[in-house]
């Protein structure tokens, strides 16, 4: 089996602006790309998992959000990192037509991380999960995953809220020197 880290999108590889889907609002938090490149080079597997409620709310569409992933993507291509898997949750309980529904895959639930696990085979126990709010930690939490909150995004103000056993950094780049 595989050992993973599993990052959130907004808030901690990207600076956080509500609703982001245009490419040119994209923007990396520093030390982010390094980060990817360093679990990378660790022969550890990277999968973001990432709520896009914004598609549920009609603000932007699933092809939008895969845009902007193959942005991204292209982006760490120059860096010379690059994410094995992306997942995103188009769900929300307000949101519209066959979005607004009930899931399994919306964090805090673990069901993005249990569906890249059972695809990927990854082992839950040996990965991590990496984000900035509570919500993250939590989907960490219920997968089996041991957490790390970091302050960018909204972590500072998560910070006080987030399980006790989970490891607190200030950005990306050092939750990634942390671990390896």
């Amino acid at each position: 089996m595989k050992r993973a880290v599993f990052l959130d999108r907004d808030g901690t590889i990207n600076v956080e602006k509500e609703y982001l889907y245009q490419c040119k609002q994209f923007e990396f938090i520093p030390g982010a790309p390094e980060a990817i490149k360093i679990l990378n080079q660790a022969g550890i597997m990277v999968v973001v998992v990432t709520n896009q409620s914004g598609i549920a709310r009609g603000y932007y569409t699933e092809e939008d959000v895969e845009i902007l992933h193959r942005h991204i993507a292209s982006e760490l291509e120059r860096a010379g990192a690059h994410v094995d898997a992306w997942y995103f949750c188009p769900h929300h309980p307000t949101g519209r037509g066959s979005y607004a529904l009930p899931c399994d895959c919306r964090k805090p639930l673990p069901g993005m991380l249990k569906e890249a696990s059972r695809r990927y085979d990854i082992d839950l126990q040996s990965s991590i999960m990496i984000g900035d709010k509570r919500a993250d930690i939590e989907a960490g939490v219920a997968a089996g995953c041991r957490t790390i909150l970091v302050r960018s995004g909204y972590g500072r103000e998560e910070e006080p809220y987030v399980d006790p056993q989970t490891t607190i950094c200030d950005n990306l780049l050092s939750a990634v020197q942390c671990i390896v």
